[in-house]
């Protein structure tokens, strides 16, 4: 007979968040390499909330637990999981459903064992924040030591995790938001710089990166906003550069003048993190591990802004909604 979890649940597609409430799901019969896991925490990401829209491009079937990655520890395992044991401290998810709740079961092949130099509530936000860092930085935008970094929504958890993986590499960062206070936040991070973006109401920033590059512009440019900050973007960007395109969270989705890009000879690439994993599923388990092998070291860690207990998780969205965060927002299982 079927075990049920309590989780946040989305039960019909709302932009008034009225879709969403705490609920109970049948969880799976733990068979073959299923591994049920008892929640610790659950990370808050911008596509929980454009899910529970329809607005993502993960459209998971209903009703279905929002969270797409969390950390906990292993209660019970199928008898194919072999590498996992009862009692493992784990970390799972990053492009899912289903973990803001107490339980959730899964492949073993979903679960990686939690980095000893990280809590609970860092596991829980580390996995998407720090891969979709990588796969833009790296992997998409091949950037080079000593390459000038551009980071926009540099006070959001993949934002200060970019940051914190450019410096890392040896980069130059130039780092943008729309809140001074933020900002300085991002600056003891590590950005070398620190932009508002904001003029008076209006999008400016390419004199400053200019001024700040001796009128080269930047080599790599990080761009989850779209909207204006695309359009400004392009205007400040070097002979050769790569922009990389992850999200718009402005709500605008930019349009390119290519007679800019073959005039200044730059780059414009896609990043789907996840879908990059799939596509290529070597390079995709390469990236974990490499991701792993820096947690481990303790070098990276996502900065932490708030808790939320998961009988509260509806106000962690509410929060996030009005772009309150700085890095990440976890819930925690209360339940």
């Amino acid at each position: 007979m079927s075990s049920q979890a309590q989780g946040l649940l989305c039960q019909y597609l709302s932009e008034d968040m009225s879709g969403i409430n705490l609920g109970t799901l049948d969880l799976p019969e733990i068979e073959k390499d299923l591994v049920k896991i008892k929640i610790s925490h659950a990370s808050l990401n911008f596509p929980d909330w454009l899910m529970s829209q329809g607005k993502y491009q993960r459209k998971p079937e209903l009703p279905f637990f929002l969270g797409m990655e969390g950390s906990g520890i292993i209660e019970s395992i199928g008898p194919d999981a072999k590498e996992l044991q009862i009692g493992d401290e784990v970390m799972f998810g990053g492009w899912g459903h289903g973990a803001m709740a107490n339980y959730i079961v899964l492949p073993a092949s979903k679960i990686t064992k939690k980095p000893s130099a990280l809590n609970m509530a860092e596991a829980a936000a580390f996995a998407t924040a720090y891969t979709t860092a990588y796969v833009s930085l790296i992997r998409r935008g091949e950037m080079k030591p000593d390459d000038v970094v551009l980071i926009h929504g540099s006070s959001g958890g993949v934002g200060m995790a970019a940051v914190q993986l450019a410096k890392m590499f040896g980069n130059r960062v130039i780092a943008t938001g729309t809140s001074d206070e933020k900002l300085q936040i991002v600056k003891s991070w590590g950005a070398d710089h620190v932009l508002n973006t904001l003029k008076d109401g209006i999008t400016a920033f390419r004199e400053e990166v200019k001024d700040l590059t001796d009128g080269k512009g930047a080599d790599v440019i990080y761009d989850p906003v779209g909207g204006d900050v695309f359009d400004e973007s392009i205007r400040c960007i070097n002979w050769n550069g790569r922009l990389l395109i992850v999200g718009f969270t402005s709500g605008r989705l930019p349009s390119l003048p290519v007679n800019i890009a073959l005039i200044k000879g730059f780059s414009v690439i896609g990043v789907r993190a996840g879908e990059y994993g799939i596509r290529d599923p070597e390079k995709g388990a390469e990236t974990k591990k490499i991701i792993h092998e820096l947690a481990e070291t303790g070098n990276l860690k996502p900065h932490i802004c708030r808790e939320f207990n998961l009988t509260d998780a509806k106000d962690a969205l509410v929060y996030l909604s009005e772009r309150k965060l700085v890095g990440k927002v976890v819930i925690k299982n209360n339940l």
